[in-house]
This record gives structure tokens, sequence and C-alpha cells, in this order.
């Protein structure tokens, strides 16, 4: 597989699937969130609404449509809130490979990803990189590219670092 970096917004990103840090609750919010709920339209939080009526639990992934995005289907995993508490190293871990077990669900063949949990949640972009990494570079997949995107300079040289 390939791994790459770009620095840009991962709603204009030509892939298969993104993915989405999101919130337990799956009705969008701030940050990745609410651009990639913004960008993909109502049809995005319609699925939510529709496939996760509970949500989702804490470093675990659904897929949904894309709405009006580049990409045909958005994989929405929750991170860990490590400002509220949240520590447990493996439940960022389990994003990314909840991630791509439902990419290769859904036959999903290049993927563009955030930096899960370096936000509002309060991981270091180093934290989420390695974390990623270690899924990536370790996990049997069908997927032909990951692509971190990048949107601040800061985070693009830190997965440019780790890469």
């Amino acid at each position: 597989m390939q791994i790459t970096v770009v620095h840009g917004d991962i709603t204009t990103q030509a892939v298969d699937a993104v993915v989405n840090a999101a919130n337990r609750r799956m009705r969008g919010g701030g940050g990745v969130d609410g651009a990639i709920h913004a960008a993909g339209g109502p049809a995005v939080l319609e699925d939510c609404r529709r496939r996760f009526p509970d949500g989702l639990a804490t470093g675990d992934a659904g897929w949904t449509t894309a709405g009006d995005l580049p990409a045909r289907w958005v994989i929405h995993v929750v991170g860990p809130d490590r400002t509220a508490g949240e520590t447990d190293r493996s439940l960022l871990v389990s994003c990314y490979a909840r991630a791509l077990e439902v990419a290769d669900e859904v036959g999903a063949a290049s993927l563009a990803l955030p930096l899960v949990g370096a936000g509002v949640y309060g991981w270091s972009a180093s934290d989420s990189v390695t974390a990623a990494l270690e899924v990536l570079r370790t996990t049997d997949t069908g997927l032909r590219e990951a692509r971190f995107v990048a949107f601040g300079r800061a985070a693009y040289d830190v997965v440019s670092a780790a890469l």
C-alpha cells in the first residue's frame, strides 16, 4: 500500500472513501466532522441517522454515503477524547484499524484520512500519526493508497517526518 501525505482539505479529495473524525452521536460537529457534513450535504447526516440511530462507540467505525463529496463513502470513526479523560491509546489505534476494516468491507481502494483525535480531543499529531502508521503498516488490506490529509502546515510537517 502506498502511504502519502498532502496539505489540503479532506473534503476535496478524489478517493473512494474519506475518514471522518466523528463524535459518538454521529450528528455532525466541528473540525473535520463539521467540514465533511457541510461539504457532503444533508445526505451524510440522513444516512448517519438511518444507519446509526444510537451513534457509535469510541474506537468504532461505520460508513455512510459521501453525499456531495468527490468520495463515494465516508468512514466515520469515533476517537477517544483525551481532554475528557479517555487516555487509552488502544482506542485511538482501534479507530484506524476499524477504518481499514470498513474500507475493505465497502471495497475501497483509496482512502483519505485526517489525524484522528489531534484536534479538540487533545491527542498530539505525533500520537495520532504514530497510531495510524502502526495499523497501516501491519494490516492486511485491499487498500492501494492511504492518503493523510493535513489541514495545517504543522500537521503536514509531523506526518511528513513520520513517513
